[in-house]
């Protein structure tokens, strides 16, 4: 009876090493090879690093907090901008005559507010700043440039005087090395997926 036990113990001390030993996928990597030897070679994406941001007061760690909440609310409405430039520029550009390019505006200005109108709305001054400035990141063009190649310097002039009016400028341009390497890290933050 003892022999049967250490035979049965036997068979199945070796089933479970033999199905530890099954593959379930095949690893392939490229090889590089180098002084004679072949090594195993695989690209990785690019992945940023931040430091953990360091305050000097409550005060400006609590400015931060509130600066990558707002960068994290319009940096949205900014990506669509670009995305949304980049659609309707090339059908802008394709009317062969100023009505039609103008009555084309007039319906993407339609779709647009419909849309976006009353999200845009409720933003803050700050919000609104900060959305300027990221418009100019995604498409390379200030918000001035855009509004006055698309309707005219006229409107471009009073649109920036209104804006103006509410301490913003259309004219701004975006800087990531100086005065907007905080919004920068923030962006980079979501792009990269770790805020």
């Amino acid at each position: 009876m003892k022999l049967v036990y250490v035979i049965l113990i036997l068979i199945l001390g070796l089933a479970k090493n033999s199905f530890a030993q099954a593959r379930d996928s095949i690893n392939v990597l490229n090889g590089v090879e180098e002084g004679g030897d072949t090594l195993p070679h695989q690209t990785l994406d690019p992945i940023s690093v931040f430091p953990k941001p360091k305050f000097h007061s409550r005060r400006e760690e609590r400015r931060y907090w509130r600066l990558e909440r707002k960068v994290k609310k319009v940096y949205p409405y900014a990506v669509a901008a670009g995305k949304l430039m980049e659609k309707y520029n090339d059908e802008y550009l394709a009317a062969k005559t100023d009505r039609e390019r103008r009555k084309y505006v007039k319906q993407v200005e339609k779709e647009l507010f419909a849309r976006y109108g009353s999200e845009l709305k409720k933003l803050s001054i700050s919000e609104g700043r900060i959305l300027i400035k990221l418009i100019d990141r995604q498409t390379g063009h200030t918000s001035y440039e855009l509004i006055k190649d698309v309707k005219g310097g006229f409107t471009a002039f009073f649109w920036q005087g209104v804006a103006r009016i509410f301490g913003n400028d259309l004219k701004a341009e975006y800087d990531p090395f100086m005065e907007d390497y905080l919004i920068e890290q923030i962006v980079r933050r979501i792009e990269a997926g770790t805020l």
